[in-house]
């Protein structure tokens, strides 16, 4: 198993309504990965992602694609502090 690895992403584009939330928890939740996402008010969808790095890394990369309607302008990283969450959570608009 690889290093855990915590990072926060912004995804830009046409991300909001249409489903990226849900797509993003599904995809989290079926790879083990752990965090939160949420809509930002400027238009972007947020997120914190934690897992083994490998996982966390194949996630972001399939942040560019998105569900079927989003169309992904930007996938911008940064390390985040890494914490203990019990699973992957859809937060509120922030």
């Amino acid at each position: 198993m690889s290093e855990i690895q915590a990072v926060h992403v912004a995804i830009s584009g046409r991300v909001q309504g249409v489903g990226y939330r849900a797509w993003l928890r599904d995809k989290a939740t079926a790879t083990g990965v752990k965090g939160w996402v949420r809509n930002r008010r400027t238009g972007e969808v947020e997120a914190v992602l934690i897992g083994p790095a490998d996982r966390v890394d194949g996630l972001v990369s399939a942040c560019w694609q998105g569900p079927d309607w989003a169309r992904v302008e930007t996938v911008e990283t940064t390390s985040a502090k890494e914490t203990d969450l019990p699973g992957f959570t859809v937060l509120a608009t922030e």
